[in-house]
């Protein structure tokens, strides 16, 4: 059953009120040009040798050579120590993936500008290296700079792949993401994740009177902001699917509201707003719709309402907590967590409501699901006794615990669907803090907060 649902201020329309809790808006992203074939020596493709066996694999990721070291915008002292610092953020980046041994630049020579293009493979050789990593950093004369990124295999002496980038200063971090997921793809022929930022809600305070404000960083935990102050209560941030807006949940006088932040501007628009509890907004893929849950008379039930706003339509009504939809990635089914069997389980329906059927059947309790982008794997919170996170297929089959901590959960998932973000409470102290983990288990690590954080939300590649 499905019943149009129209409450108070169901529009969108800026708000007065939370403005004064946003904090100053983050410094919008410069243009990141992509260099064409013909541009800065050719520096796209390269010949391609196919290599299935990456496992391990021990790349060599020397500092990259300037042409001459100038003073730049991005680091004072010079473009000599910027390419320090590019070599050593792709080093992290590859390293911290779990498939790869990178060997990063303060260990190694450094290779002077024209060996960039003509490696010295006698020098990586003797160093048991099976990939090569080089690169360079210019600066233009209207203060932009050019990076470039080249990949070698050292046992067939030969180029596997090569790309450029114009960043603005302040952006040259992207540029080693952009080269690390170039590295990646390349490899694994999987699709790149590193150049893409997280959301999620930085915690300070006593563990039972928090501050929770909505904050940004990159993927690997650089570049930190706070988007609120924390005079309200922020939870369960989402990137829309162009990344450039943020929606969020928000208590300012005790009562819901969920805003959509406009990460360009700093603006935000309110979707809805009423006095019944509500949870958990999300994205539909194409950004035109939000799922959310609200309690009515002691039922909760899942609602879509426009992201522009107006009346919202219910899709659940069954007795108990209807929770936390996710939309398949074609958008044709969503998925919830429901406790109207007498435990919270995993469910799925079509995406207007209909064929409601039960997935979750293996033992315990499971909530928060997400949908993997690529479409084949379903993450959630499994709680057997404690909070482990797990996936399974969209089918409820092929059931794998991911994690065995006390209580890990809200899961997320990397832009190219192959690891998973979640927040784990530490037992006695309740520090929150953000982990990843790979779809085998392994490989988990924490980011780097400058505070307790909880409700991580992976966004997509950024453009």
């Amino acid at each position: 059953m499905r019943i149009s649902f129209l409450f108070g201020l169901a529009v969108v329309f800026s708000s007065p009120v939370l403005a004064q809790d946003l904090a100053a808006p983050a410094p919008a992203d410069g243009e990141v040009v992509q260099i064409e074939d013909d541009e800065e020596g050719g520096l796209t493709g390269g010949s391609v040798v196919d290599r299935i066996d990456f496992d391990d694999l021990g790349i060599a990721i020397p500092a990259f050579a300037a042409d001459r070291d100038v003073p730049t915008a991005a680091n004072s002292a010079g473009t000599a120590a910027l390419g320090l610092e590019l070599a050593r953020v792709i080093t992290s980046d590859l390293k911290n993936n779990g498939l790869f041994k990178p060997t990063g630049p303060d260990a190694l020579p450094r290779p002077t500008y024209p060996q960039i293009t003509d490696p010295q493979w006698s020098t990586w050789s003797n160093r048991g290296a099976e990939m090569l990593v080089q690169g360079y950093v210019r600066a233009q004369g209207d203060g932009r700079l050019v990076v470039g990124c080249y990949l070698y295999d050292m046992a067939l002496q030969d180029e596997l792949a090569r790309s450029g980038w114009i960043v603005p200063p302040s952006d040259w971090r992207r540029a080693a993401h952009k080269c690390a997921d170039l590295v990646y793809s390349r490899l694994t022929g999987e699709d790149p994740f590193f150049d893409s930022r997280i959301a999620y809600i930085a915690e300070t305070g006593p563990k039972d009177n928090r501050t929770k404000r909505l904050a940004v960083m990159d993927s690997d935990g650089a570049n930190h902001r706070f988007l609120t102050l924390g005079g309200s209560t922020a939870l369960t941030p989402r990137y829309s699917p162009d990344y450039r807006r943020l929606l969020y949940l928000s208590y300012v006088d005790g009562n819901p509201r969920i805003y959509i932040y406009d990460i360009g501007s700093g603006r935000q628009q309110l979707v809805t707003q009423n006095s019944n509890p509500t949870f958990a907004p999300r994205w539909s893929p194409d950004g035109k719709w939000i799922l959310y849950s609200m309690a009515v008379n002691g039922n909760t039930d899942i609602y879509r309402v426009s992201a522009e706003g107006g009346p919202s339509v219910r899709l659940t009504d069954a007795p108990g907590i209807d929770i936390g939809g996710s939309y398949s990635p074609d958008a044709s089914q969503i998925v919830f967590e429901s406790d109207r069997s007498g435990s919270q389980q995993i469910y799925v329906m079509d995406s207007n409501g209909g064929n409601q059927r039960r997935l979750s059947f293996f033992g315990g309790r499971a909530a928060t699901p997400e949908w993997s982008p690529r479409g084949d794997q379903i993450a959630f919170t499994y709680i057997p006794g404690d909070f482990n996170i797990a996936v399974m297929s969209p089918n409820g089959r092929n059931f794998r615990k991911l994690t065995n901590a006390w209580q890990d959960e809200a899961p997320t998932w990397s832009p190219n669907g192959r690891i998973i973000q979640f927040f784990r409470t530490e037992r006695n102290s309740g520090k929150t803090s953000i982990y990843q983990v790979d779809l085998t288990g392994e490989n988990e690590r924490r980011l780097p907060t400058p505070v307790n954080a909880s409700d991580p939300a992976w966004g997509p590649i950024l453009p």
